[in-house]
């Protein structure tokens, strides 16, 4: 039960959300037992963002939440692709881009919790 919640400057235009959104179902099999089949993903376009006190170039903050927990080594994989898939649909370099995890040990769905 993976979330992934990214926060941009940027405008984002359909397709865009599209793509990414597609490429963020194939980056989050880079976590074990992880796939698109239970992924959410939410994206918050032209927001008002600072980074080192300004705001003059594209920024994102991303927030991955899952059930479960996954190692150090498959989060850093999917930091690197998260990464690559916002500096090339949108253009936002790797170090302008936060990652955040949290994981999730009670996760409600359906009507109870898993």
């Amino acid at each position: 039960m993976p979330y992934i919640s990214t926060k941009t400057n940027v405008k984002l235009s359909k397709d865009q959300s599209e793509a990414i959104k597609t490429k963020l179902g194939k980056a989050i099999e880079l976590l074990p037992g992880k796939s698109e089949n239970w992924l959410m993903v939410a994206f918050e376009d032209e927001s008002n963002l600072y980074f080192k006190g300004k705001n003059d170039k594209p920024l994102a903050f991303v927030e991955v939440k899952l059930f479960g927990k996954a190692s150090r080594d498959a989060y850093n994989h999917l930091t690197r692709e998260i990464t690559n898939i916002l500096r090339d649909e949108l253009n936002i370099q790797p170090d302008c881009i936060y990652v955040k995890y949290e994981e999730v040990s009670n996760w409600g769905w359906n009507g109870s919790n898993f």
